[in-house]
């Protein structure tokens, strides 16, 4: 059995094709992510789906506030603009595991 702490990962990101995992793999990726009240995150897409859970907090994306308890995904080449309206945890999976697919983009029109 392997155990190893969120702590020894890179921003909460422990399954995926990168170092450091804690399985490695092409398929998909997991993270478990932090976000501040009011913190600025780039607008941005992936090539990739990407399936969120939000652990805790509210998130306004696309218009709408998504908050504790709600799963969203984001289609290939859809773009994430979020604004983080709490302090919030979020549980990523990304797939495929494609390390550096984040491209940044103009804010998107559906907020």
């Amino acid at each position: 059995m392997k155990v190893q702490q969120l702590s020894d990962f890179v921003r909460g990101w422990f399954v995926g094709n990168f170092e450091p995992s804690i399985f490695k793999t092409d398929k998909f990726e997991v993270g478990i992510l932090k976000h501040k009240k009011g913190e600025e995150w780039p607008c941005h897409y992936h090539t990739g789906t990407e399936i969120n859970y939000i652990i805790s907090g509210n998130i306004l994306m696309h218009n709408q506030v998504l908050k504790s308890g709600d799963v969203f995904m984001m289609e290939p080449y859809e773009v994430a603009d979020p604004e983080f309206l709490t302090d919030c945890e979020v549980v990523v999976i990304k797939t495929p595991s494609m390390p550096g697919d984040k491209y940044m983009a103009e804010k998107s029109t559906k907020k």
